[in-house]
């Protein structure tokens, strides 16, 4: 429990953590525990990573500042200001990776930067975790680094770069940091800070190694010397083929991933080591999923839920996306292959109580600007809240990295009564005209037959009234393909569901006499597609009415099965080989077909039917007189 200080404390930094010298002045602090410097704009919300972290280090009684998005250039002066913390420099690089919030799948610059004031993007450097532990461990060399956040989450040991398009090392070798936190850090950070303030000292590095040493912290990141390892090298660790037999050899980098996966999504993890540069990367196991209790303390912080100060007249164009919105959980058992969820948030589902996401809702609806609308009561996907496995002991044991594919386990709860109670709930508040569900929401989950005709009966009904009272106009859903061969590997069910759901979306429409669109989301040059599949799917998609706006080429990211296929060639989990689409030309064959119904793109795509063999596919995209003239043109 708080004490009296502390709850005083608490109290008098119930705005904004202090971000200037001027700030801390205010506040009459003469030290600072802990400096955090942030790639994102300082919006204090529980949807920005910095404001998180700072809000649990301020609950323990630490202080604590943020210094936001600071200029890496000329004198440092933005690393200098607030001088030396008594324990540690946080880096956290942004709820984004940089490198994906900077540039597109061409490696072309995006335009905006969502998490910075006005949208502008030059407010961060690339990599920001290493740009800025490098500056600070040359102004502040005996200062340990601890670093955070996706971008380090997912460096975290050997892993292929998109956009070096090379084998990047533990993200710690080139940043020169003293720990990495993988995962959500409430856990890890927490005891963290316990561990460093039973000190009563200032932290300097040497002190800082030799507590991680003696005292190793679960959920963290360590390079050491073989010597240095906690208890040697155990039977039970498991031991990564090194950082430059993967160079080598990719087969190795793909084998390496299966056991990094398989451990990141297990409710008790051995630890894994790997060697790189004469030292060994050694990945502690990560903490249990957070309780309820935990993570409604995480969410009922005081948050002010608005963005600092310094930022009046600007607009940050991720909190105008987030402002109205509710987190309800954490964690996603989806485990599609592309994406890095479960890598940073683990499989299993922690949600929040009712209590907490009214309370929430409540503050929400007493923001001056709020209009009586929430953009969306959701988390990783919309449908996964309140959902575990009916045999708790069947879930400790297993490693399978989704618990619905290939196929929906007989062991998960699969009920949606909770979701509907809470939507429920919240509706029925004073000042809420409409609840939107704004997250993506996994079809295969309200269609799947559970065996229990009460549960069934529920998911019918909640099927009916999202589509009834929680659509803004456009559902967003995500088949990702119409390959069946293409779908099993990307972890995804059969588009045959597609099909199933859009007809119940479709006869919710007619039968409630809205009008209402179903917008799919397709991904291009995906491990396993060609461009004869691209094809399909614009026959398919066409025959279906639709003209596609929700697509994507595939980025790869660091620790995701797709991209480990996509960069060795062979898939981690069977390590046979895997074919990709990696030239441009080759990538923009398969992109092409997603708009077949722009007159620009027609001749393009004839060429390559019949660079393919299919040219039995230019009538069904653009008729029978297509197909004639192209008949003409082979005599």
């Amino acid at each position: 429990m708080l004490d009296g200080a502390i709850r005083r404390r608490r109290k008098k930094m119930a705005q904004w953590l202090p971000t200037t010298k001027k700030e801390l002045e205010r506040l009459g602090w003469d030290y600072l525990d802990v400096i955090i410097f942030s790639g994102d704009a300082y919006v204090d919300h529980p949807s920005f990573g910095m404001a998180v972290i700072g809000r649990i280090l301020e609950a323990e009684g630490l202080r604590v500042a943020i210094v936001p998005q600071p200029d890496w250039h000329g004198d440092y002066r933005d690393f200098k200001k607030l001088g030396r913390p008594r324990l540690f420099f946080g880096i956290s690089p942004g709820a984004m990776d940089s490198m994906v919030n900077k540039y597109t799948a061409n490696r072309r610059l995006r335009s905006e930067d969502a998490y910075s004031p006005d949208g502008r993007h030059d407010l961060r450097p690339e990599y920001p975790t290493i740009v800025y532990t490098q500056i600070l461990k040359q102004l502040y060399p005996d200062v340990p680094v601890v670093l955070g956040g996706i971008e380090a989450s997912l460096r975290r040991l050997t892993h292929y770069d998109y956009w070096k398009d090379s084998l990047q090392k533990c993200i710690l070798c080139p940043s020169g940091a003293d720990l990495l936190i993988y995962g959500m850090g409430e856990k890890p950070m927490t005891e963290l800070a316990h561990l460093l303030m039973e000190q009563d000292c200032e932290i300097d590095v040497a002190l800082f190694r030799n507590l991680m040493a003696r005292f190793p912290q679960k959920q963290t990141v360590s390079l050491l010397h073989k010597h240095e390892i906690p208890g040697g090298i155990k039977k039970d660790d498991i031991v990564l083929h090194s950082h430059e037999e993967c160079l080598r050899n990719k087969k190795a980098q793909a084998e390496n991933f299966r056991h990094i996966e398989e451990e990141s999504n297990k409710y008790a993890a051995q630890r894994i080591i790997q060697e790189v540069d004469g030292m060994y990367a050694v990945v502690n196991p990560p903490y249990q999923p957070l309780t309820q209790d935990e993570l409604d303390r995480s969410f009922d912080l005081p948050y002010t839920r608005l963005p600092h100060p310094k930022y009046r007249g600007k607009t940050i164009p991720a909190y105008e996306m987030i402002k109205f919105s509710v987190n309800m959980h954490r964690g996603c058992f989806g485990g599609c292959a592309f994406c890095t969820i479960s890598a940073h948030q683990g499989k299993f589902i922690t949600s929040r109580s009712k209590e907490s996401i009214l309370k929430e809702v409540k503050e929400i609806t007493q923001m001056p600007d709020f209009k009586g609308y929430l953009s969306d009561l959701g988390g990783p996907s919309a449908n996964m809240y309140a959902m575990h496995g009916k045999n708790l002991d069947i879930c400790h044991k297993c490693k399978r990295p989704s618990c619905i594919n290939p196929k929906v386990c007989p062991n998960l709860n699969t009920d949606h009564a909770g979701l509907l109670d809470i939507y429920h709930a919240v509706d029925s508040l004073p000042g809420i005209k409409k609840s939107f569900i704004g997250s993506g929401v996994r079809y295969d989950l309200l269609l799947h037959d559970s065996g229990d005709e009460r549960v069934n009966r529920t998911n019918m009904r909640y099927t009916e009234e999202l589509i009834e009272k929680h659509v803004s106009g456009r559902l967003k859903v995500a088949p990702e393909h119409t390959s069946q061969r293409v779908l099993d590997l990307m972890r995804k069910p059969s588009f045959k569901l597609f099909y199933d759901f859009k007809r119940i979306f479709d006869d919710v429409n007619r039968r409630k006499h809205l009008n209402q669109q179903i917008i799919p989301y397709f991904i291009s040059s995906h491990p396993g597609c060609t461009a004869e599949d691209m094809a399909e799917l614009a026959v398919i998609t066409k025959n279906l009415n639709f003209q596609l706006e929700q697509v994507q080429d595939f980025t790869p990211t660091p620790m995701t099965v797709s991209t480990e296929a996509w960069y060795t060639g062979y898939h981690p989990y069977t390590l046979e080989p895997v074919y990709s689409a990696k030239t441009q030309k080759d990538k923009l064959a398969q992109r092409q077909f997603f708009f077949w119904y722009k007159p620009s793109e027609r001749n393009n795509i004839i060429r390559e039917l019949r660079h393919i063999n299919r040219p039995d596919l230019i009538d069904k995209l653009f008729g029978s007189s297509a197909g004639t003239q192209n008949r003409r043109f082979k005599k």
